[in-house]
């Protein structure tokens, strides 16, 4: 038996596992992968439109009845400013004349945008059984018609006031962010890096403090990790590095390369790729623009930047300025199916929990 069935009974789940929504490397087979085991699996779609969510949300009700995540972003919309934009062009013309490459003459926000009314109306025709956020909530309004629509909502905290923040204004769930975790932290209180703790210290305090369930994500890559985080007061885990080695991962032969050669877990959180502080597997960018910039643009206008750059060096075989996110636990990360992953973590943690009731 688990032994904290909250988040189980909140998301009709079999096993507390959340496969962390990662967009670009993971996709409808994946989530359906995970759900069938008996976890969450989770659709990144901040980069949807409302029409292709429409029809990602269709497909995925023909295929399963299980549970799924919907996940979307809730930072603001950025302001204009061309003279800081132009200056971090200017920062980057060395790279693209060394790729051969013509420098855009403006950044672009591009398709991460807020959750907004039109896709809002996707999900409430739909009703996923759990809707996500990053960089806190929607407005208020939209986050009622998403819980009239019968939804659990879950976003990520990285402080103890994040998650207060969360639980006062609608949250079912509370994601505890450690500052192990791979992808974009997601601080919407602060901008101070400094503020950020580990899973280890960050679950606990959640967990003292909120009465809601909490879902401990960073540094859990095996049931070893499962394990500490319920002893540390979570009722689930969220997932993500392990699941980009699984053969569902939608991640470039380049990017699996360097995933498996990440012995030494060698990250770095920089905002010089996308705007916003993301922890990705160590690279040149980051390392002589950053990691961390004042000039950086405003997130997610950072993307329009650097993914023509990062286009380019993959096609010659090298990543120096390749977003490869990617957690500090990576090298416990082992190539199987999403699948299988999600069956063995369940299986060895409840061995782990009670060997004699593991099934």
């Amino acid at each position: 038996m688990w032994p904290d069935t909250r988040l189980r009974d909140l998301f009709s789940i079999d096993h507390p596992i959340i496969q962390a929504p990662m967009a670009g490397a993971s996709g409808l087979d994946m989530a359906l992968a995970v759900s069938a085991a008996g976890g969450l699996g989770s659709l990144a779609c901040a980069a949807l439109g409302s029409d292709r969510l429409h029809s990602v949300l269709a497909t995925a009700r023909e295929k399963t009845a299980k549970s799924l995540n919907v996940n979307f972003f809730a930072h603001a919309a950025p302001k204009e400013d061309p003279a800081r934009d132009a200056a971090w062009l200017g920062k980057l013309s060395a790279y693209y004349a060394e790729l051969g490459l013509d420098a855009p003459d403006a950044l672009s926000v591009g398709p991460l945008r807020p959750f907004d009314e039109a896709r809002c109306a996707v999900i409430e025709a739909f009703a996923p059984a759990v809707v996500s956020f990053h960089f806190g909530l929607p407005k208020p309004a939209l986050v009622a018609r998403v819980k009239a629509a019968g939804c659990k909502i879950i976003s990520s905290a990285t402080t103890l006031d994040e998650a207060q923040w969360l639980a006062a204004h609608g949250c079912d769930a509370i994601i505890a962010q450690g500052f192990e975790a791979g992808g974009h932290r997601g601080m919407f209180l602060t901008d101070n890096l400094g503020s950020q703790t580990g899973t280890l210290a960050l679950v606990p305090q959640i967990a003292d403090a909120v009465d809601l369930p909490i879902i401990a994500a960073g540094g859990v890559a095996d049931a070893r990790g499962i394990v500490a985080a319920f002893a540390l007061g979570a009722s689930a885990v969220q997932i993500g590095t392990a699941y980009l080695f699984t053969e569902e991962a939608t991640i470039s032969p380049l990017y699996r390369q360097a995933l498996a050669d990440a012995a030494n877990g060698e990250t770095a959180v920089c905002n010089v790729i996308s705007g916003r502080p993301t922890r990705v597997l160590a690279n040149r960018i980051a390392s002589e623009l950053g990691p961390i910039s004042q000039n950086a643009p405003a997130f997610p206008k950072g993307f329009s930047a650097s993914v023509p750059l990062c286009a380019a060096a993959e096609r010659i075989g090298n990543r120096d300025f390749s977003a490869h996110y990617c957690g500090q636990a990576v090298a416990l990360g082992r190539e199987t199916t999403a699948y299988s992953l999600t069956h063995d973590l369940a299986h060895d943690a409840l061995q782990r929990f009670a060997p004699h009731e593991a099934q």
